[in-house]
Formats: C-alpha cells, structure tokens, sequence
C-alpha cells in the first residue's frame, strides 16, 4: 500500500482509521480545516522501482481521480524510465470499501494465475457495478477539497441543510436534499432496494453524528437483505478530512454472474 496523508499546518499526519485528530479539534469547536493529500510523483517513482526489482508487472489500483491527484501522480511516475517493470494504473472511481474490494478481487485473479492485462480488464469491468451514496452535512470540507463551490458550502451550513450525494464515474454529485434525518433513513434504504443482486453491502460513517440513523438502516438492512454480506466501517482520516467528519454513506456491489 502507498498511503495518502493529512497536511494540518507544518504537521503531516499518516492515514489511519484513527479520526481522534479530528474529534480534538471539534471538542474544542474548531473547525478542522486540514488538507487530504494523495502520494506524490517521486513516492510512486520510488514504488514502482522497488516493485520492479522483484516483479514484471504492477498492477496499481487508486482511489477516484476526482476526489485526489493520486492517478494523476502514479502516471506521471510510471512515465519514468527507471522502473523496467509495466505498470497498468486503475483509476477505481470509487473509495473506501469499494476500492477495497477492488483489491480484492484483483488479489484473487491473481491467485488463480490470471496475467496482469487480464487481471486489469477484469477490475476495470467490476468498476461499474460499483455504487456509493453519502449523507455529507460538513459543506466546508467539501469546499476546501474543491468538491463543491465555498459560496454553495457556505449558504449549505448556514441553512443546515443534509445533501445526499451519488458517486457517479467517480465524481461526488448532489442528487437532492434530505429533509430530516429520519428521511435520509428512508432513501438510503430505497437506494438498496434498487438492487437484485448485490455482492456486499457496506455502511460507512466517520464521528458519531447519525448514530440513531446508522442503528436504523443496519436494522433494515437484516430485516430485509438478509442473505447478502454486511460489513461497517469507520471512514479513513484522508476521507473524513475529504467528505467530512460527520460524513455516512453506504457503499453496494452488484453481483456479476461472470467476471472473465
């Protein structure tokens, strides 16, 4: 792995599943205004030549071009001619659980001895059965990782308004505006029911802020989708700094009858 780090004044910060740098600047009623940031161009160089002492190919699997740099990075890298590897770079447009499972499924082909071009067709045919949507009330962080307009945040937070936003080819969009929290329950639920056939369904959420709701929608979730896996996580620091602390969302991956 090659993580993304946390700038926060002259302190860089490693990602972690950890939000308490957050939490202590909320405790106090600050704002944290940090700053998510991917690998750069020479960590990535560095990668690749370390890998490519070992191995002929390198298959490299990133978070959404849209929400950081990294893609945009590890190709700059990959352009140097000091690595004798080949690397093939796979913009996941996704996160989080969903680029996990990418992994996962690139791991598994690699198991069963499936070469590199083959393994990155494979992961780039699962990318669009991949599908996330976020309750995401901290308009400012938006803002500061340019992912929304700082006048539209601004307006957003002062009238408190709850933005439900899909990834749609990696990109965060605004679909409508959530009346209550109660009401968020209801529509990720009709955004699950959607579905017929789902492979794993995740519920993501960063400081406890919709801890009655998270309790809801995993009780719908048993209740009804009970055949299918169901795991929780805690937003990592980068995309919690990115999304917002108080950010929840549930990622789905459809079933795919047959991945080659």
């Amino acid at each position: 792995m090659i993580p993304c780090y946390i700038q926060s004044g002259d302190q860089r910060i490693p990602d972690s599943q950890d939000l308490t740098p957050i939490a202590s600047y909320l405790d106090l009623n600050q704002t944290w205004n940090s700053q998510a940031c991917a690998p750069d161009v020479a960590s990535f160089q560095h990668m690749f030549e370390v890998l490519g002492l070992s191995y002929h190919n390198i298959v490299v699997i990133l978070v959404s071009s849209s929400l950081c740099p990294a893609v945009e990075n590890a190709m700059q890298a990959a352009s140097s001619p000091k690595s004798p590897a080949a690397i093939h770079i796979i913009d996941s447009q996704t996160t989080a659980v969903g680029l996990g499972l990418l992994v996962q499924s690139a791991a598994d082909a690699l198991q069963r001895g499936l070469p590199a071009a083959e393994i990155t067709r494979l992961v780039r045919s699962l990318i669009r059965h991949i599908y996330a949507v976020f309750c995401l009330p901290n308009l400012s962080n938006l803002a500061r990782a340019a992912q929304l307009d700082p006048a539209q945040a601004f307006v957003g937070e002062m009238l408190e308004v709850l933005p439900l936003f899909t990834m749609e080819n990696g990109k965060l969009v605004h679909t409508q505006k959530i009346r209550s929290p109660r009401h968020m329950v209801d529509i990720m639920f009709e955004f699950i029911a959607e579905f017929e056939h789902l492979r794993h369904l995740a519920l993501l959420q960063g400081i406890s802020y919709f801890d009655q709701e998270s309790r809801n929608i995993r009780e719908r979730i048993h209740q009804n989708i009970r055949a299918i896996p169901f795991s929780e996580h805690t937003l990592p620091l980068s995309l919690a700094t990115i999304l917002g602390p108080h950010a929840i969302g549930l990622i789905a991956v459809e079933s795919v009858r047959k991945e080659l």
